[in-house]
């Protein structure tokens, strides 16, 4: 039997247009699926995630929502106002909690119902920053050979809205009851290898774990060999490797 697959278009007035989310899965626990740079809703299927999940998805462990982002808009464009890209990441986060969250809450029957969220490359970024900012609804993040320092990404720019979506800055000053409902509400998992192509992103991976880790929440900073590098297959290995021990 074939894994269940839907497309649909989530209309969204912030972001200006409607967005596109290929799901996949008939049951399980919802996991929300983060694009790497290309952006695109259909990547996980393109690349062969989905299919190397198949038995989670198949078995009703798992049930993913892939949206497509505007990253090109936000985050890897060169040109343009970084005022006005980093607003381009806010409409895109108000579509994810005010659009997305009730739609997946209401396809599974949960209508309080916590979700994982993953993503590979840039999609990792997305990932843990959801779940550090929104711990009571995203309770597990898997985060696969990340960027977490977003002030890479503004050419060094900075201003409170970078800031507060840039977690290697807001991490080490997180405090209080938020930092609180983090450290009860939510784990992160973050994965990276050695090989070619992982330049900054295992130096990144490495210090934020160590912040998660100076502050208290729970995660897991696994690190893989020098021959694993920042490429799909890898990736495939390692969300078989994760979601495995995580949805049992």
């Amino acid at each position: 039997m074939s894994i269940r697959s839907r497309h649909i278009m989530l209309p969204s007035k912030p972001m200006g247009r409607s967005v596109h989310v290929w799901c996949f899965g008939h049951f399980g626990h919802p996991v929300v699926v983060f694009p790497s740079a290309a952006g695109f809703a259909h990547e996980w299927q393109a690349q062969g995630m989905v299919e190397a999940l198949e038995p989670l998805i198949q078995a009703g462990r798992i049930k993913l929502y892939c949206p497509e982002s505007n990253v090109a808009e936000a985050w890897t464009r060169k040109e343009g106002d970084p005022e006005w890209r980093i607003g381009r990441h806010l409409a895109y986060e108000q579509f994810i909690l005010e659009t997305l969250v009730p739609f997946v809450r209401e396809d599974c029957h949960q209508p309080n119902g916590k979700m994982a969220v993953t993503g590979c490359s840039l999609g990792a970024m997305y990932a843990a920053n959801f779940a550090l900012k929104h711990p009571s609804i995203f309770h597990y993040a898997l985060c696969m050979s990340g960027r977490y320092e977003a002030r890479h990404f503004m050419n060094g720019y900075d201003n409170s809205n970078i800031y507060l979506n840039n977690p290697l800055a807001y991490l080490p000053n997180m405090s209080g009851p938020h930092l609180q409902a983090v450290r009860a509400q939510t784990h992160i998992s973050l994965v990276c290898g050695q090989g070619r192509w992982e330049e900054g992103c295992i130096d990144e991976t490495r210090a934020l774990g160590a912040w998660l880790e100076r502050k208290g929440i729970p995660s897991w900073t696994d690190i893989w060999g020098r021959d694993v590098a920042h490429q799909w297959p890898w990736w495939k290995r390692q969300v078989v490797y994760h979601f495995n021990q995580t949805f049992h």
